[in-house]
């Protein structure tokens, strides 16, 4: 990459705190929580909870959640995912096998049928409640009910849509029918539309759900009043949960995975997320010397995602991240990048929809933190009452007896969010992210390549133009990548789309923290959001 960055916006610098997402109200909402003594983690919950209010579409209270913490010392991983329900079985699913529905990047896997992506079949626990109350067990400051106030007042009293999230919401939920859609329908599309940018949206039903986990601790959605109200409809309309499935629900503390590029480290959750592809493809990288050519990142990349797919799944059955990231085995999977555009598979490694955002505090602590329906409004089911959508990343699994992910129950299903931390000789440079499904990890390497590679803040790497690796040898690109970049891509054999579509290039943020002790922070310019600081 040789283009001068076409700059958007400018980065914000502050000497205390800060708080950068896809959406200014949640930002707000981490804001005031800083200001009033929380730390950073209470503020990274405060946000995902608003996020899961004003920017429904992606993100929900029946997401799932993964989480990185740095401590001011050291980094800790949250897998706040869901497990398929005990009935959901790999016959089950074949039953009901449909044609795959696209979610930025396809569905994973090679199958010609899939799981459904909408309706009852692909829903799974949500985790992002369990990981709200988690994450504050271990390290909240401030009361756990406190953290909720801004997401339940918009949500009760309404809160104007922003503009990027009412063009996908007006997207969503064309031609369902069945009883199990009726309220998502009632609730989502009253009156037959979706809220205009601007128009105030109220959810009064989902601010008392809001109220119940707050007040006790997640437990009411977990065992109590809502869990019962997930069950019964489940029960009425199809489903599969159960209130065993709702209670068994744990969330998982894990050793974060790294490798080097250069002198820094890019750090993420270990499987069943896909975090291990943007891992593979900068230790590919890092064994090149110089500045990387988009072709050469664009290769990289495909080898990643050619491994994360074949081998990445609940962390029971899934490859080891440490067997995909081997140096022998990285030596080879490198040696396979040549001068033309390829569509390599899987190697042989030893055996063994979303919303992301980002804080920091004035006492080192910073929080990466991404929770997602998966594909635009997940599976489209609400249960009367609750006011939110459950999530489908059951669509996930895949339908190949012989596969690690292959859909089975009580199992996470390979996951597409990944927050990213970026690390110096093991001191803190900072939490980042970009969401967006198949993008998230190409999104990941093209911020490390920026950052380290070009020096650049983490506003201008985020405005910097991206590109999106597909499938086989189909590449997107935006428009502002330079002409001779497009050209040398297509003479490689690339098979190139320019186009601006916004959902082809995810949202990032970032926040990186300066020599002078300060911080420095960016937010995605193809979006909403904010960063705000102090």
């Amino acid at each position: 990459m040789t283009w001068v960055p076409h700059l958007r916006r400018k980065p914000l610098h502050a000497p205390r705190g800060v708080v950068a997402t896809s959406q200014p109200l949640a930002a707000a909402a981490g804001m005031a929580v800083l200001r009033r003594g929380g730390n950073a983690v209470d503020a990274a919950i405060a946000t995902a909870v608003t996020l899961a209010i004003t920017q429904p579409g992606s993100n929900d209270i029946g997401s799932d959640l993964f989480a990185l913490v740095w401590d001011g010392r050291r980094l800790h991983g949250l897998n706040a995912s869901g497990r398929s329900p005990a009935g959901l079985t790999l016959e089950r699913a074949q039953a009901h096998a449909e044609a795959p529905v696209a979610a930025l990047g396809g569905t994973q896997g090679t199958a010609a049928r899939a799981v459904p992506a909408r309706g009852w079949l692909p829903v799974t626990v949500p985790g992002a409640p369990g990981g709200w109350r988690d994450l504050h067990e271990r390290f909240g400051g401030l009361p756990f009910r406190t953290l909720f106030e801004d997401a339940i007042w918009y949500a009760e009293h309404g809160w104007p849509v922003s503009p990027t999230t009412a063009f996908h919401w007006g997207r969503a939920g064309v031609g369902l029918s069945g009883p199990e859609f009726a309220e998502w329908l009632r609730v989502f599309k009253p009156g037959g539309r979706a809220p205009a940018a601007g128009e105030h949206f109220t959810n009064a039903d989902a601010g008392r759900t809001l109220r119940l986990i707050a007040e006790t601790g997640a437990d009411s959605f977990y065992r109590g009043e809502t869990a019962k109200a997930l069950v019964a409809f489940a029960a009425e309309t199809g489903g599969l949960l159960t209130a065993e499935d709702l209670a068994e629900h744990t969330s998982t503390w894990v050793d974060p995975v790294s490798t080097g590029y250069r002198d820094h480290e890019l750090w993420e959750i270990p499987p069943n997320g896909q975090g291990v592809a943007a891992l593979q493809a900068l230790a590919v990288l890092d064994g090149f010397a110089g500045t990387q050519s988009v072709h050469t990142q664009i290769e990289a990349m495909k080898l990643g995602f050619a491994d994360a797919h074949a081998y990445v799944a609940d962390p029971s059955t899934s490859v080891p991240a440490e067997a995909l990231l081997a140096p022998e085995y990285v030596a080879a999977r490198r040696a396979l990048i040549g001068d033309k555009a390829g569509d390599p598979g899987p190697g042989d490694p030893a055996r063994g929809g979303t919303v992301y955002l980002c804080t920091a505090d004035s006492d080192g602590m910073m929080v990466s933190l991404i929770q997602s329906n998966y594909m635009g409004f997940g599976s489209h089911v609400v249960a009367p009452g609750t006011g939110f959508t459950l999530q489908n990343r059951g669509a996930g699994f895949s339908l190949d007896a012989g596969h690690p992910n292959v859909v089975a129950p009580h199992k996470r299903p390979y996951h597409t969010i990944i927050p990213g931390f970026l690390t110096r000789g093991g001191a803190a440079v900072g939490p980042f992210g970009v969401m967006g499904g198949h993008m998230q990890p190409q999104g990941h390497v093209q911020m490390v390549l920026s950052t380290v590679d070009d020096g650049l803040d983490p506003q201008a790497a985020l405005d910097r133009p991206r590109w999106y690796w597909h499938a086989g040898k189909r590449v997107h690109v935006e428009p502002d990548v330079p002409a001779e970049v497009q050209d040398d891509l297509r003479d490689r054999g690339h098979e190139l789309t320019v186009t601006d579509d916004p959902p082809f290039y995810g949202f990032g943020q970032a926040i990186w923290r300066g020599a002078d002790g300060g911080l420095v922070a960016g937010t995605e310019p193809r979006a909403d959001g904010a960063a705000l600081g102090y």
